[in-house]
Protein backbone atom coordinates (compact mmCIF):
# COMPACT_ATOMS: atom_id res chain seq x y z
CA UNK A 1 0.00 0.00 0.00
CA UNK A 2 1.26 3.46 -0.96
CA UNK A 3 -0.23 6.00 1.46
CA UNK A 4 -0.50 9.67 0.46
CA UNK A 5 -0.83 12.06 3.39
CA UNK A 6 -1.84 15.70 2.88
CA UNK A 7 -1.05 18.00 5.77
CA UNK A 8 -0.25 21.68 6.22
CA UNK A 9 2.26 20.74 8.97
CA UNK A 10 5.10 18.22 8.98
CA UNK A 11 8.54 17.51 10.38
CA UNK A 12 10.85 19.29 11.13
CA UNK A 13 8.09 21.56 12.44
CA UNK A 14 7.22 20.93 16.06
CA UNK A 15 3.71 20.43 17.36
CA UNK A 16 0.97 17.82 17.49
CA UNK A 17 0.10 17.59 13.75
CA UNK A 18 3.63 17.02 12.50
CA UNK A 19 4.47 14.66 15.38
CA UNK A 20 1.38 12.54 14.72
CA UNK A 21 2.02 12.17 11.00
CA UNK A 22 5.76 11.60 11.33
CA UNK A 23 5.40 8.97 14.06
CA UNK A 24 2.61 7.12 12.24
CA UNK A 25 4.62 7.21 9.01
CA UNK A 26 7.63 5.68 10.75
CA UNK A 27 5.49 2.87 12.11
CA UNK A 28 3.87 2.27 8.71
CA UNK A 29 7.29 2.02 7.10
CA UNK A 30 8.25 -0.62 9.66
CA UNK A 31 5.12 -2.55 8.69
CA UNK A 32 6.23 -2.54 5.04
CA UNK A 33 4.08 0.25 3.60
CA UNK A 34 5.16 3.25 1.53
CA UNK A 35 4.39 6.79 2.70
CA UNK A 36 4.36 10.08 0.80
CA UNK A 37 3.59 13.41 2.44
CA UNK A 38 2.28 16.47 0.59
CA UNK A 39 3.09 19.53 2.71
CA UNK A 40 4.51 23.06 2.93
CA UNK A 41 8.02 24.31 3.49
CA UNK A 42 8.59 24.20 7.25
CA UNK A 43 7.93 27.55 8.94
CA UNK A 44 5.54 26.92 11.85
CA UNK A 45 5.20 28.55 14.37
CA UNK A 46 7.47 31.55 13.67
CA UNK A 47 6.57 32.18 10.04
CA UNK A 48 10.27 31.92 9.15
CA UNK A 49 11.69 29.18 6.95
CA UNK A 50 13.68 26.57 8.84
CA UNK A 51 17.45 26.41 8.19
CA UNK A 52 18.35 24.45 5.07
CA UNK A 53 15.20 25.41 3.14
CA UNK A 54 14.61 28.21 0.64
CA UNK A 55 11.56 29.73 -1.00
CA UNK A 56 10.72 27.80 -4.16
CA UNK A 57 7.70 26.28 -5.87
CA UNK A 58 8.54 22.62 -5.22
CA UNK A 59 11.06 20.44 -3.45
CA UNK A 60 11.31 16.70 -2.89
CA UNK A 61 13.22 15.19 0.01
CA UNK A 62 13.43 11.93 1.90
CA UNK A 63 13.10 12.17 5.66
CA UNK A 64 13.82 8.90 7.43
CA UNK A 65 12.32 6.88 4.60
CA UNK A 66 9.29 9.14 4.00
CA UNK A 67 8.98 10.77 0.57
CA UNK A 68 8.16 14.40 1.32
CA UNK A 69 6.80 16.71 -1.38
CA UNK A 70 6.96 20.38 -0.37
CA UNK A 71 5.31 23.22 -2.23
CA UNK A 72 5.10 27.00 -1.99
CA UNK A 73 2.59 28.60 0.38
CA UNK A 74 2.15 32.13 1.65
CA UNK A 75 4.30 32.22 4.80
CA UNK A 76 3.30 34.41 7.70
CA UNK A 77 3.97 34.49 11.45
CA UNK A 78 1.44 32.68 13.63
CA UNK A 79 -0.56 35.83 14.24
CA UNK A 80 -3.44 37.59 12.53
CA UNK A 81 -6.45 35.57 11.41
CA UNK A 82 -6.56 36.92 7.84
CA UNK A 83 -2.85 36.33 7.14
CA UNK A 84 -2.98 32.84 8.60
CA UNK A 85 -6.08 32.06 6.56
CA UNK A 86 -4.34 33.22 3.37
CA UNK A 87 -1.44 30.91 4.20
CA UNK A 88 -3.87 28.02 4.66
CA UNK A 89 -5.75 28.75 1.44
CA UNK A 90 -2.56 28.89 -0.62
CA UNK A 91 -1.86 25.25 0.27
CA UNK A 92 -4.60 23.96 -2.04
CA UNK A 93 -3.60 25.36 -5.47
CA UNK A 94 0.11 24.81 -4.80
CA UNK A 95 -0.48 21.22 -3.76
CA UNK A 96 -2.46 20.43 -6.89
CA UNK A 97 -0.15 22.33 -9.24
CA UNK A 98 3.24 21.29 -7.88
CA UNK A 99 3.45 18.47 -5.32
CA UNK A 100 0.60 16.30 -6.54
CA UNK A 101 2.03 15.51 -9.96
CA UNK A 102 5.20 14.16 -8.30
CA UNK A 103 3.26 11.61 -6.20
CA UNK A 104 2.79 8.44 -8.27
CA UNK A 105 0.88 5.26 -7.50
CA UNK A 106 -1.09 6.42 -4.48
CA UNK A 107 -3.49 3.73 -3.22
CA UNK A 108 -5.25 5.91 -0.64
CA UNK A 109 -5.21 9.56 0.42
CA UNK A 110 -5.41 10.94 3.96
CA UNK A 111 -6.33 14.60 4.40
CA UNK A 112 -5.44 15.87 7.85
CA UNK A 113 -7.65 18.71 9.06
CA UNK A 114 -7.06 21.38 10.07
CA UNK A 115 -6.72 22.76 7.60
CA UNK A 116 -9.70 22.14 5.32
CA UNK A 117 -7.47 22.99 2.36
CA UNK A 118 -5.17 20.03 2.96
CA UNK A 119 -8.24 17.81 3.28
CA UNK A 120 -9.62 19.29 0.04
CA UNK A 121 -6.38 18.45 -1.78
CA UNK A 122 -6.61 14.85 -0.55
CA UNK A 123 -10.30 14.65 -1.46
CA UNK A 124 -9.68 15.97 -4.98
CA UNK A 125 -6.76 13.58 -5.51
CA UNK A 126 -8.88 10.66 -4.32
CA UNK A 127 -11.65 11.59 -6.75
CA UNK A 128 -9.26 12.26 -9.64
CA UNK A 129 -7.25 9.06 -9.22
CA UNK A 130 -10.19 6.90 -8.17
CA UNK A 131 -8.78 5.89 -4.82
CA UNK A 132 -10.40 6.18 -1.38
CA UNK A 133 -10.12 9.41 0.61
CA UNK A 134 -9.81 9.27 4.40
CA UNK A 135 -10.45 12.47 6.31
CA UNK A 136 -8.57 12.86 9.57
CA UNK A 137 -10.26 15.24 12.00
CA UNK A 138 -7.84 16.68 14.55
CA UNK A 139 -9.94 19.78 15.40
CA UNK A 140 -13.60 20.54 14.88
CA UNK A 141 -13.48 23.24 12.21
CA UNK A 142 -15.18 25.72 12.02
CA UNK A 143 -16.83 25.06 15.40
CA UNK A 144 -13.70 25.81 17.40
CA UNK A 145 -13.35 29.28 15.84
CA UNK A 146 -16.99 30.05 16.62
CA UNK A 147 -16.48 29.01 20.27
CA UNK A 148 -13.34 31.14 20.54
CA UNK A 149 -15.12 34.14 19.06
CA UNK A 150 -12.80 34.33 16.05
CA UNK A 151 -15.62 33.70 13.57
CA UNK A 152 -18.83 35.70 13.95
CA UNK A 153 -20.13 36.15 10.41
CA UNK A 154 -23.13 33.77 10.00
CA UNK A 155 -22.72 33.55 6.22
CA UNK A 156 -19.06 32.59 6.46
CA UNK A 157 -19.78 30.10 9.25
CA UNK A 158 -22.51 28.47 7.18
CA UNK A 159 -20.27 28.28 4.11
CA UNK A 160 -17.52 26.57 6.11
CA UNK A 161 -20.01 24.11 7.61
CA UNK A 162 -21.24 23.21 4.11
CA UNK A 163 -17.63 22.60 3.04
CA UNK A 164 -17.02 20.53 6.19
CA UNK A 165 -19.96 18.23 5.47
CA UNK A 166 -19.11 17.93 1.78
CA UNK A 167 -15.74 16.51 2.84
CA UNK A 168 -17.40 14.13 5.30
CA UNK A 169 -19.74 12.87 2.57
CA UNK A 170 -16.91 12.24 0.12
CA UNK A 171 -14.68 10.51 2.67
CA UNK A 172 -14.75 6.72 2.54
CA UNK A 173 -13.71 6.71 6.18
CA UNK A 174 -13.25 9.44 8.80
CA UNK A 175 -10.62 9.18 11.55
CA UNK A 176 -11.04 11.33 14.65
CA UNK A 177 -8.41 11.85 17.34
CA UNK A 178 -10.93 11.71 20.24
CA UNK A 179 -14.05 9.70 20.92
CA UNK A 180 -15.82 12.97 21.76
CA UNK A 181 -15.14 14.21 18.21
CA UNK A 182 -16.62 10.97 16.86
CA UNK A 183 -19.76 11.36 18.95
CA UNK A 184 -20.10 14.99 17.88
CA UNK A 185 -20.04 14.01 14.20
CA UNK A 186 -22.57 11.23 14.77
CA UNK A 187 -24.91 13.65 16.56
CA UNK A 188 -24.62 15.97 13.55
CA UNK A 189 -25.73 13.24 11.16
CA UNK A 190 -22.51 11.63 9.92
CA UNK A 191 -22.98 7.83 9.72
CA UNK A 192 -21.30 6.12 12.66
CA UNK A 193 -20.17 3.23 10.43
CA UNK A 194 -17.65 5.41 8.63
CA UNK A 195 -16.06 7.09 11.71
CA UNK A 196 -13.18 5.57 13.67
CA UNK A 197 -11.19 6.98 16.60
CA UNK A 198 -7.40 6.74 16.50
CA UNK A 199 -6.13 8.85 19.37
CA UNK A 200 -2.77 10.53 19.58
CA UNK A 201 -0.06 8.81 21.54
CA UNK A 202 3.71 8.71 21.92
CA UNK A 203 6.66 6.97 20.33
CA UNK A 204 7.72 5.21 23.51
CA UNK A 205 11.16 4.41 22.08
CA UNK A 206 11.90 8.08 21.43
CA UNK A 207 10.22 9.64 24.48
CA UNK A 208 12.13 7.80 27.18
CA UNK A 209 13.06 8.92 30.70
CA UNK A 210 16.43 10.62 30.97
CA UNK A 211 18.35 12.54 33.59
CA UNK A 212 17.85 16.29 33.72
CA UNK A 213 20.49 17.76 31.36
CA UNK A 214 23.03 19.50 33.58
CA UNK A 215 24.23 21.79 30.80
CA UNK A 216 20.73 23.11 30.16
CA UNK A 217 20.11 23.57 33.89
CA UNK A 218 23.26 25.64 34.23
CA UNK A 219 22.57 27.62 31.06
CA UNK A 220 19.17 28.68 32.42
CA UNK A 221 20.30 29.10 36.02
CA UNK A 222 17.98 26.34 37.27
CA UNK A 223 20.29 24.32 39.52
CA UNK A 224 18.34 23.03 42.55
CA UNK A 225 15.14 24.65 41.28
CA UNK A 226 11.67 23.10 41.01
CA UNK A 227 10.89 23.63 37.32
CA UNK A 228 7.30 24.09 36.12
CA UNK A 229 7.27 23.88 32.33
CA UNK A 230 4.83 24.98 29.68
CA UNK A 231 6.04 24.16 26.18
CA UNK A 232 4.04 24.69 23.01
CA UNK A 233 1.88 27.24 21.25
CA UNK A 234 1.32 30.59 22.97
CA UNK A 235 -2.12 31.20 21.47
CA UNK A 236 -5.71 31.95 22.35
CA UNK A 237 -6.53 28.32 23.12
CA UNK A 238 -4.15 27.78 26.05
CA UNK A 239 -5.13 30.48 28.59
CA UNK A 240 -1.49 31.08 29.51
CA UNK A 241 -2.36 34.25 31.41
CA UNK A 242 -3.74 31.91 34.08
CA UNK A 243 -0.25 30.41 34.48
CA UNK A 244 1.11 33.92 35.05
CA UNK A 245 -1.51 34.44 37.75
CA UNK A 246 -0.36 31.15 39.29
CA UNK A 247 3.27 32.28 39.15
CA UNK A 248 2.26 35.47 40.94
CA UNK A 249 0.62 33.45 43.73
CA UNK A 250 3.80 31.36 44.12
CA UNK A 251 6.31 34.20 43.76
CA UNK A 252 7.31 33.88 47.40
CA UNK A 253 8.63 30.33 46.82
CA UNK A 254 12.09 31.11 45.51
CA UNK A 255 12.81 27.56 44.32
CA UNK A 256 9.76 27.30 42.06
CA UNK A 257 10.50 28.53 38.54
CA UNK A 258 8.14 28.75 35.57
CA UNK A 259 9.42 28.22 32.03
CA UNK A 260 7.45 29.17 28.92
CA UNK A 261 8.97 27.67 25.76
CA UNK A 262 7.42 28.35 22.36
CA UNK A 263 5.89 30.98 20.15
CA UNK A 264 2.46 32.32 19.25
CA UNK A 265 0.14 35.26 18.86
CA UNK A 266 -0.20 35.84 22.61
CA UNK A 267 3.47 35.68 23.55
CA UNK A 268 4.32 39.37 23.37
CA UNK A 269 1.34 40.25 25.56
CA UNK A 270 2.27 37.53 28.06
CA UNK A 271 5.83 38.87 28.35
CA UNK A 272 4.46 42.38 28.87
CA UNK A 273 2.06 41.13 31.54
CA UNK A 274 4.82 39.26 33.39
CA UNK A 275 6.87 42.45 33.45
CA UNK A 276 3.92 44.44 34.78
CA UNK A 277 3.47 41.89 37.57
CA UNK A 278 7.22 42.01 38.30
CA UNK A 279 7.46 38.24 38.27
CA UNK A 280 10.99 37.07 39.04
CA UNK A 281 10.06 33.39 38.81
CA UNK A 282 9.18 33.30 35.08
CA UNK A 283 11.35 32.84 31.98
CA UNK A 284 10.23 32.99 28.35
CA UNK A 285 12.26 31.06 25.79
CA UNK A 286 12.16 30.65 22.01
CA UNK A 287 10.67 27.54 20.38
CA UNK A 288 12.99 24.56 20.13
CA UNK A 289 13.32 21.48 17.93
CA UNK A 290 12.13 17.99 18.83
CA UNK A 291 15.42 16.89 20.37
CA UNK A 292 15.52 19.97 22.58
CA UNK A 293 11.86 19.43 23.56
CA UNK A 294 12.94 16.08 25.00
CA UNK A 295 15.62 17.81 27.06
CA UNK A 296 13.12 20.31 28.43
CA UNK A 297 10.73 17.51 29.40
CA UNK A 298 13.63 15.88 31.26
CA UNK A 299 14.56 19.19 32.89
CA UNK A 300 11.02 19.78 34.22
CA UNK A 301 9.74 18.56 37.56
CA UNK A 302 6.20 18.99 36.27
CA UNK A 303 4.69 19.98 32.91
CA UNK A 304 1.51 22.00 32.44
CA UNK A 305 -1.15 21.13 29.86
CA UNK A 306 -3.77 23.91 29.91
CA UNK A 307 -6.80 24.73 27.75
CA UNK A 308 -9.30 27.58 27.80
CA UNK A 309 -12.47 27.17 29.83
CA UNK A 310 -14.92 26.76 26.96
CA UNK A 311 -17.30 23.81 26.42
CA UNK A 312 -15.84 22.59 23.13
CA UNK A 313 -12.41 22.05 24.68
CA UNK A 314 -13.87 19.25 26.80
CA UNK A 315 -13.74 17.22 23.56
CA UNK A 316 -10.01 17.85 23.01
CA UNK A 317 -7.05 15.68 24.05
CA UNK A 318 -3.75 17.62 23.93
CA UNK A 319 -1.28 15.19 22.39
CA UNK A 320 1.72 16.50 24.31
CA UNK A 321 0.44 14.89 27.50
CA UNK A 322 1.32 11.43 26.12
CA UNK A 323 4.88 12.49 25.27
CA UNK A 324 5.36 14.05 28.70
CA UNK A 325 4.11 10.99 30.55
CA UNK A 326 6.22 8.71 28.34
CA UNK A 327 9.22 10.72 29.59
CA UNK A 328 8.16 9.89 33.18
CA UNK A 329 7.49 13.55 33.93
CA UNK A 330 4.29 14.34 35.90
CA UNK A 331 1.54 16.39 34.24
CA UNK A 332 -0.86 18.94 35.65
CA UNK A 333 -3.72 19.14 33.20
CA UNK A 334 -6.06 22.12 33.38
CA UNK A 335 -8.59 20.33 31.22
CA UNK A 336 -12.03 18.73 31.24
CA UNK A 337 -13.78 15.86 29.51
CA UNK A 338 -11.93 13.05 27.78
CA UNK A 339 -8.46 14.50 28.45
CA UNK A 340 -9.19 14.86 32.17
CA UNK A 341 -10.50 11.30 32.34
CA UNK A 342 -7.35 9.91 30.65
CA UNK A 343 -5.03 11.87 32.93
CA UNK A 344 -6.91 10.78 36.04
CA UNK A 345 -6.72 7.12 34.97
CA UNK A 346 -3.01 7.38 34.22
CA UNK A 347 -1.77 7.88 37.77
CA UNK A 348 0.82 10.21 36.23
CA UNK A 349 -1.11 13.46 36.48
CA UNK A 350 -3.12 15.88 38.56
CA UNK A 351 -6.18 17.56 37.06
CA UNK A 352 -7.44 21.05 37.84
CA UNK A 353 -10.28 23.15 36.49
CA UNK A 354 -9.30 25.18 33.41
CA UNK A 355 -8.39 28.83 34.08
CA UNK A 356 -8.38 28.34 37.86
CA UNK A 357 -5.06 29.80 39.02
CA UNK A 358 -5.69 29.00 42.70
CA UNK A 359 -6.29 25.31 41.99
CA UNK A 360 -3.23 25.21 39.73
CA UNK A 361 -1.08 26.82 42.44
CA UNK A 362 -2.28 24.24 44.98
CA UNK A 363 -1.44 21.35 42.63
CA UNK A 364 2.07 22.71 41.97
CA UNK A 365 2.67 23.20 45.69
CA UNK A 366 1.50 19.65 46.36
CA UNK A 367 4.20 18.26 44.07
CA UNK A 368 6.81 20.75 45.27
CA UNK A 369 6.29 19.67 48.87
CA UNK A 370 6.05 15.93 48.12
CA UNK A 371 8.98 15.07 45.85
CA UNK A 372 8.43 11.33 46.31
CA UNK A 373 5.03 11.79 44.71
CA UNK A 374 6.71 13.31 41.67
CA UNK A 375 8.80 10.17 41.10
CA UNK A 376 5.87 7.81 41.65
CA UNK A 377 3.64 9.75 39.24
CA UNK A 378 6.38 9.76 36.62
CA UNK A 379 6.70 5.96 36.72
CA UNK A 380 2.94 5.47 36.64
CA UNK A 381 2.53 7.81 33.69
CA UNK A 382 5.10 6.05 31.52
CA UNK A 383 3.64 2.63 32.31
CA UNK A 384 0.18 3.90 31.38
CA UNK A 385 1.32 5.26 27.99
CA UNK A 386 3.20 2.06 27.14
CA UNK A 387 0.11 -0.01 27.87
CA UNK A 388 -2.48 2.23 26.22
CA UNK A 389 -1.08 4.91 23.90
CA UNK A 390 1.96 3.55 22.09
CA UNK A 391 2.26 4.93 18.53
CA UNK A 392 3.11 1.44 17.27
CA UNK A 393 -0.21 -0.04 18.39
CA UNK A 394 -2.13 2.99 17.14
CA UNK A 395 -0.44 2.81 13.72
CA UNK A 396 -1.48 -0.84 13.36
CA UNK A 397 -5.05 0.09 14.23
CA UNK A 398 -4.92 2.88 11.63
CA UNK A 399 -3.76 0.45 8.92
CA UNK A 400 -6.82 -1.70 9.65
CA UNK A 401 -8.99 1.35 8.96
CA UNK A 402 -7.12 2.09 5.71
CA UNK A 403 -7.49 -1.51 4.51
CA UNK A 404 -11.18 -1.34 5.36
CA UNK A 405 -11.50 1.91 3.39
CA UNK A 406 -9.85 0.36 0.31
CA UNK A 407 -12.08 -2.72 0.48
CA UNK A 408 -15.21 -0.60 0.95
CA UNK A 409 -14.25 1.72 -1.92
CA UNK A 410 -13.70 -1.20 -4.31
CA UNK A 411 -17.04 -2.76 -3.35
CA UNK A 412 -18.89 0.56 -3.39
Amino acid sequence: MNIGVYSHYFTPEIGAPSARIYDLAQQWLKLGYQVQVDTCFPNHPTGQLYPGYKRQMYMHEQLDGVNVHRHWTYITPNEGFLKKTLGHISYLPSSLLFSNRHMPSIDITIGSSPTFFAAMAAAYTGWRRRVPFVMEVRDLWPEIFVELGVLRNPTLIRALELLEFALYRQATRIVTVTEAFRQSLIERGVPSSKIFTITNGADIDYWQPMAAPTELQQELGLDNQFVVLYIGAHGISQALSCILETAQKLNAFSQIKFLFVGEGAEKAELIKRAQQLQLNNVQFLDPVNKEKVKKFYALADVCLVPLRNIPLFSTFIPSKMFEIMAMATPVIGSVRGEAAEILQRSGGALVTEPENSSALAEAILDLYEHRGKVDAMGCAGRKFVIENYSRGALATKYIEVLNDAIANYKNG
